[in-house]
């Protein structure tokens, strides 16, 4: 059974040509909206799902903007707003090495170089220098911010699912 990854969420339609606005929460938008790719769209809760083909891609501001090949009309895709858009898991490609997947580092344990754990990675946020990961502690508290850099991110073990930080001062209140 094919494996099917969330690139992003409809929030509304855009326009009056059958465009929807997405929010993305992938790593490759151009990649995963190119023409032709694939997406499959569902709504949380419901077991029909739509299969469709990406006709055109573009950046608006902080969404993306796609049409989808044979919806031509705002009427043909008011019914997908608050749908979830997916990638199949064939449409993945090799990364370098270095390299990963959002779905392969969200849910991974975070532990510290002196082996004590913060909680997992249930977020990433991509900001204009490097990403931000979204650490949900393990016990009470707030969630922990942590860079996507270097100096922080010691090691990634994608088999283990498991990361080590190097905490830095004033990085965890």
């Amino acid at each position: 059974m094919t494996e099917w990854f969330k690139v992003g969420k409809i929030v509304n339609t855009h326009g009056v040509r059958g465009e929807i606005r997405v929010i993305s929460s992938t790593d490759f938008a151009e990649e995963r909206y190119a023409i032709g790719t694939e997406l499959m769209i569902k709504h949380e809760g419901a077991k029909e799902e739509v299969l469709v083909g990406v006709r055109h891609h573009r950046r608006h501001k902080n969404f993306d903007l796609l049409q989808f090949e044979n919806y031509h009309s705002i009427n043909e895709v008011e019914r997908f707003k608050g749908a979830t858009l997916y990638v199949s898991e064939i449409q993945l490609e090799e990364l370098e090495e270095g390299e990963f997947y959002y779905h392969e580092i969200i849910g991974c344990k975070v532990i510290t170089e002196s082996d004590e754990e913060l909680g997992k990675i249930k977020e990433i946020i991509e900001t204009g220098a490097n990403d931000v990961w979204v650490i949900q502690r393990s016990g009470a508290g707030k969630d922990i911010l942590i860079p996507y850099i270097e100096d922080v991110v010691k090691e990634i073990n994608i088999e283990e699912k498991m990361i080590r930080i190097h905490v830095m001062e004033g990085l965890i209140d």
